[in-house]
């Protein structure tokens, strides 16, 4: 089956933040009911999470048809069977699990303290503004003010939604939120993308193992922590954490394997679009975390929500804020390709590396046969992006001749 390239990326984010939704009411319950403690808790969702998500990958792996497995039918084409991590990956992956553990670790402490997955979850939104200045240092493509504008729209609209279900702000959640959840979230976000953009035996990397081994790294690192934890504080986080998966390991594996898909369908939108894009349109979590959160506080497991008008009219505020700035990230993409032509005599490899650092070019390709070489473009408000592309190429005195298309539309396998 095949899909238009952008109707699969928001396909992808939108159905992993339908599912995150769905885990932070899971995870809220078992918060307030059985493990309340946040390290023993992390500890546990990394130690049950470690057999559940092999134990999803190797079903998966399950041939179908003698040449397919049933994850690649189902989940992502890229998908061939379970495997061991390479060697190229284990630097990404190292980096990766940590920023998962750390994540995870403050998320819980959060959902401890706050409770209601729906104010959890928008506040975590604030990430987006992290990988905005990140990419902006990182990438040649440089945000726009249209992109800046709609993360700062997503960010503050994700803050006013909690705001309004709760009728407080707690400041040691928020400072959770700024100085732990949120770095780590950039880190994972940054490296999770990296791994999706390696190839591995002359082929995408696929999301299923790069979700397994993330797991299986962040449970390592999430038990040396722990560890260290102990041996200074004098707790014993490490056994509870070991009694927890034991004792609620149904509710544990419940919330793993649920979890195992949301990240799944996440990792394979990182791959088609920019980590910030990706995590706006993903901050429609917030939106879906309302009817779960309602279900959760209908049987008593958080406190009923506020019925204050105002508080009221601040969450519908937040809730347009949000579909506004995810609208405007999905209309503000434009791709194309330029087909070159060069003169004889110049160097392919100097010609290359000044395709490639034009800013907006996301690929160069050198071809044989009428043109020789083929770049694709990324920009953001067409205009002033295909302006300043086209000056850059002009510049370069290889270029003989060009032709500018734009992409309308872009099919992928699903």
């Amino acid at each position: 089956m095949r899909i238009r390239k952008k109707y699969l990326f928001y396909a992808l984010a939108f159905t992993s933040a339908i599912v995150a939704a769905g885990v932070s009411a899971i995870d809220s319950t078992i918060s307030n009911l059985y493990i309340p403690n946040a390290w023993a808790f992390g500890f546990s969702c990394f130690l049950v999470g470690t057999f559940i998500s092999l134990l999803i990958v190797i079903i998966f792996s399950i041939p179908v048809n003698n040449k397919e497995s049933l994850g690649t039918k189902i989940i992502d084409p890229s998908f061939k069977r379970i495997r061991l991590v390479r060697k190229e990956e284990i630097k990404f992956h190292m980096i990766a699990g940590l920023g998962n553990a750390v994540l995870t670790l403050g998320y819980l402490s959060l959902l401890s303290i706050l409770g209601d997955p729906s104010t959890v979850l928008p506040f975590s939104q604030i990430v987006i503004l992290y990988l905005i200045i990140i990419e902006s240092i990182t990438e040649k493509n440089m945000p726009t003010l249209s992109e800046i504008q709609s993360s700062i729209i997503v960010t503050f609209g994700a803050i006013l939604v909690s705001i309004s279900l709760t009728g407080s702000i707690s400041l040691e959640a928020f400072a959770i939120v700024f100085l732990v959840v949120n770095p780590a979230w950039v880190v994972f976000s940054i490296y999770q993308r990296k791994l999706k953009l390696l190839k591995i035996d002359n082929r995408p990397n696929d999301s299923l193992n790069i979700r397994l081994w993330n797991v299986i790294f962040a449970c390592i690192i999430t038990t040396i922590l722990i560890v260290i934890y102990d041996m200074f504080m004098g707790t014993g986080y490490l056994i509870e954490g070991i009694s927890a998966s034991i004792e609620h390991f149904n509710w544990v594996a419940l919330t793993m394997g649920v979890t195992f898909f949301s990240y799944v369908f996440y990792i394979r939108a990182l791959g088609i679009g920019k980590a910030s894009v990706t995590q706006a349109v993903r901050a429609s979590a917030v939106l879906f975390a309302i009817p779960f959160a309602l279900i959760v506080s209908y049987y008593n497991v958080i406190p009923p929500f506020s019925t204050d008008p105002v508080m009221i009219l601040i969450k519908i505020i937040g809730t347009i804020l949000v579909i506004l700035g995810i609208i405007s990230f999905a209309l503000a993409m434009t791709k194309a390709y330029v087909f070159i032509t060069v003169n004889p005599g110049y160097p392919i490899d100097e010609t290359m590396n000044k395709l490639w650092n034009i800013r907006g070019v996301t690929r160069v390709t050198a071809t044989a046969g009428k043109f020789d070489f083929i770049i694709k473009i990324r920009i953001r408000t067409l205009v002033k992006g295909y302006e300043k592309i086209i000056r850059k190429l002009e510049e370069i005195e290889a270029i003989n001749k060009f032709k500018w298309e734009s992409v309308l539309k872009e099919w992928e396998d699903i």
